[in-house]
């Protein structure tokens, strides 16, 4: 089983760059698919970026599409989320996910992390 730990939240300012990183352990990371989501205060879980085992494919929610990009390093057990030209509605706490199949939305998820927050601040 693959456990996911994520790295690299906190706190910037509107217009700045953060980069996520998750790391996962467990042989079988490199035939899993990967994926982030958020979930803000009240609301629900929703998909942000993912991208397949090889990472060769990638998609993106329209709200962070041309602002993020996710990537792979299967060597390292390894997806990153880099995050630029943050806006304040990018505030949440962020999820890295793994699952078999092309990861499109919460309930496919079957490996979660445990969160890392990103507050952006107008």
């Amino acid at each position: 089983q693959v456990q996911l730990v994520e790295s690299g939240g906190g706190l910037v300012q509107a217009g700045g760059s953060l980069r996520l990183s998750c790391v996962g352990s467990g042989r079988s990371f490199n035939n899993l698919a990967m994926g982030w989501f958020r979930q803000a205060p009240g609301k629900k879980r929703e998909f942000v970026a993912s991208i397949s085992y090889s990472g060769d494919d990638t998609y993106y929610a329209d709200s962070v599409k041309g602002r993020f990009t996710i990537s792979r390093d299967n060597l390292k057990s390894r997806v990153g989320l880099q995050m630029d030209s943050l806006k304040p509605e990018d505030t949440a706490v962020y999820y890295c996910a793994a699952d078999s199949l092309r990861i499109v939305m919460p309930a496919q998820v079957a490996i979660w992390g445990q969160g890392t927050q990103v507050t952006v601040s107008s």
